[in-house]
């Protein structure tokens, strides 16, 4: 294994177990931050999908590459894992060495194609030009084995992100690119990405429409046609249908376009391991004003994706192990680095008399949170604890 694999999550662990959050804050009163992961609540997550998806899940491991997560999925029958690097391909195969893994970065290194494919087995790549394409087979030599998965896009809004402005093929390089792989009498396989915290469930159809027409243009056959992750998370503030109702809605376009013949994948991050997580900060400075408050962890940490997007975070404040009750009050929360950037844009509504010493537990934090954080400034990134019985957050928590 590489040395830059090999350091990769450098994290330190913790293999301690608290009953919630309150007992690790009596036990232990962390003065670094921890994330409180939550197995049952994982579970219930993959059980959704693995149970109400009308096909095959794809965990996106970008979302929470962690030790706890990987394994939890791979105990629980989940067998495909999305990649998007040779890092998360050896932590997915240390973690689950019987797994699928679909290398779905449409743009890789050679030398990583390279070692996927000879080290790891990986026989599954994404691409959405054809210079990928020639990639891809010099570095496989050839193998028939080897799915090449033609990612296209769209025009299209209602999502967090909009992953059409970096990756994808219109719908005519698409049919291309699939001719081409049939010419060299691979395995072809059609996937799309309706963008990250996807709003719409009609996304899901519109997109699912245009890959009928793809396809059949093309005269190629596909092994499966992967619908992408983009599956909201309920963040305060939020309303969007179940997860049931995006379900329903990707079966039945698959019903009206594709006849039900093709296999579908969908590859789930955000919507998967959320809850999975809490990230627990402790107040280190509160300013004379009595509303702005520094916390040891901020958007070089685990609060990143808040400086990106607009999301509110469900919040709860605790002191002594105990949940802080009364009148609130509107605060500016900072992070503890020296840059003035490092600021949650929203302001947060917690009670009154916040002070040093106390914590405050921000939830929806096992995607996007210790996978992006950083140690800027010398600030090292949290660590996970094992918590039995995850935080109840109300549904309010910040202000305009």
């Amino acid at each position: 294994m590489s040395g830059s694999i090999a350091n990769a999550f450098k994290r330190a662990e913790n293999d301690a177990s608290y009953l919630d959050c309150a007992d690790l804050i009596s036990r232990a009163s962390p003065v670094d931050p921890v994330y409180l992961f939550c197995r049952q609540r994982l579970q219930q997550r993959a059980h959704l999908f693995l149970d109400h998806f009308p096909g095959q899940v794809s965990y996106a491991v970008k979302a929470n590459p962690e030790t706890r997560v990987l394994r939890t999925l791979c105990q629980l029958g989940l067998q495909h894992f999305d990649v998007a690097s040779l890092d998360e391909i050896a932590r997915v195969a240390n973690c689950c060495p019987d797994a699928e893994l679909h290398f779905n970065n449409p743009v890789k290194a050679e030398q990583s194609i390279a070692e996927a494919y000879a080290h790891y087995g990986v026989r599954s790549f994404a691409l959405d030009e054809a210079s990928e394409l020639e990639k891809i087979g010099r570095c496989t030599a050839g193998d028939p084995s080897v799915t090449y998965t033609v990612r296209f896009k769209l025009d299209h809004a209602g999502a967090a992100y909009d992953f059409g402005s970096k990756f994808g093929a219109c719908p005519d390089r698409a049919v291309q690119l699939l001719r081409s792989i049939d010419a060299l009498g691979a395995r072809a396989a059609l996937t799309f990405h309706p963008g990250s915290q996807c709003t719409d469930p009609v996304m899901y159809t519109r997109y699912i429409e245009a890959a009928a027409g793809i396809l059949q243009r093309s005269g190629a056959a596909v092994r499966f046609l992967n619908v992408g992750g983009g599956f909201p998370e309920h963040y305060p503030g939020t309303e969007l249908p179940a997860m049931e109702h995006y379900f329903r809605t990707i079966d039945a376009a698959s019903q009206q376009f594709l006849g039900g013949t093709i296999a579908l994948m969908c590859e789930p991050g955000r919507g998967m391991t959320a809850r999975a997580a809490s990230l627990l900060t402790r107040v280190i400075h509160v300013r004379d004003c009595g509303v702005s408050v520094f916390i040891n962890d901020g958007v070089y940490g685990g609060m990143q994706e808040q400086s990106l997007i607009d999301l509110q975070l469900p919040v709860k404040a605790w002191r002594e192990g105990t949940p802080l009750q009364g009148q609130a009050q509107a605060y500016r929360i900072f992070g503890p680095t020296c840059d003035p950037v490092d600021k949650l844009a929203r302001e947060t509504l917690l009670p009154r008399g916040l002070r040093a010493g106390d914590y405050i537990e921000f939830g929806m934090l096992g995607a996007y949170g210790s996978a992006t954080s950083t140690s800027f400034n010398g600030f090292s990134p949290g660590s996970y604890v094992d918590v039995l019985r995850a935080t109840e957050f109300s549904l309010q928590g910040t202000s305009d």
